[in-house]
């Protein structure tokens, strides 16, 4: 007879390696400052000078909650040192040399990361880097776009909100008429006493829709990832924040408009404004959530399905043979 060895790892021998873990996070997280305090200090002062880039404190707490989630595959991680991530160390500092030369900030910060996961790859080996990739790529978010890229993409949201806001607003009624000349509508509505009153609203860009596409893309990558679901439904939910996130920004749009015509331009502004928008916030999850609820319950996982089948038929040929047995005996 064999007798099964057991492997056991002695309490001070795991903490040893503990302390080990710390330290080499500490040192390497050190150095790592030191060499790009340059980004991380740019990255903190636009996180607390600018509103809609305040979400991006939130994002390395998401990433470093990815990571507890696999606390249990990492905790039974070998380290397999890879010399390929010094080929990705030394690939990612070329590229960040070179967009510092030309000035380029962007692509500058974003080259960190791929020091980090380098990092990653040469003292853990791949099993590490594929446990770190979505938490470290998730960091993306917190950088902010660059003044050309945020304005390609909000001036075409902008234009799209105030063409649905027009569209929808010269159907209402005590409205002659309204149009829309690139992000500004302008119209007349009938007052109460039946005149005829200009009235001209601004899509600015703090109503583009960029700050709730970020935030709430941000936030549906991490629910789509932390939630047990198929590889298809995640995707499905990521993609769906891009249209949801526009749907809310145009409600957002038009529900102002309201407000400034029938209510008064002053309610149109301010605290008002800004609730609103949080409202928007507060749909979209709902939309989010509503999509999440009807892939539940339409789609059904066929490898759940079978086993259910299975454990049906085996319960009546189990039944089926006891009433067999009892027939015998009789």
């Amino acid at each position: 007879m064999v007798e099964a060895k057991v492997q056991t790892i002695d309490p001070s021998q795991r903490r040893k390696r503990r302390i080990d873990l710390v330290w080499t996070i500490i040192i390497i997280g050190g150095l790592y400052a030191i060499l790009f305090r340059e980004e991380l200090l740019s990255l903190w002062n636009r996180w607390t000078s600018d509103a809609s880039e305040s979400h991006g404190f939130l994002i390395p707490a998401f990433s470093l909650y990815f990571l507890y989630q696999d606390r249990l595959r990492w905790s039974q991680l070998k380290a397999k040192p890879s010399f390929w991530g010094l080929l990705l160390i030394f690939g990612s500092l070329f590229m960040y040399a070179g967009f510092f030369y030309i000035g380029m900030g962007y692509p500058r910060q974003v080259s960190i990361l791929g020091v980090l996961l380098g990092t990653i790859l040469l003292l853990g080996g791949w099993r590490a880097f594929w446990l770190s990739l979505l938490p470290v790529l998730f960091l993306i978010f917190a950088m902010p776009l660059p003044a050309r890229m945020y304005y390609q993409i909000s001036m075409p949201m902008r234009e799209l909100a105030s063409a649905a806001a027009t569209m929808i607003l010269n159907v209402m009624p005590n409205i002659d008429w309204v149009e829309a000349t690139g992000v500004v509508i302008h119209g007349t509505h009938l007052g109460a006493d039946g005149a005829a009153e200009p009235f001209s609203l601004n899509v600015a860009e703090a109503c583009s829709g960029m700050r709730l596409l970020q935030a709430f893309l941000a936030l549906g990558v991490a629910m789509a990832y932390l939630e047990k679901r198929p590889i298809a439904h995640r995707v499905v939910l990521v993609c769906s924040t891009i249209p949801i996130a526009i749907f809310c920004n145009m409600l957002r749009v038009l529900l102002t408009g309201f407000i400034h015509i029938y209510i008064g331009a002053d309610y149109a502004t301010g605290t008002l404004h800004t609730l609103l928008g949080m409202a928007m916030l507060v749909v979209a999850f709902g939309l989010y959530g509503l999509l999440a609820w009807l892939m539940n319950n339409l789609f059904v996982d066929e490898s759940e399905t079978k086993k259910q089948v299975l454990v049906v038929g085996q319960k009546a040929a189990e039944s089926a043979a006891s009433d067999t047995q009892g027939g015998n005996d009789k």
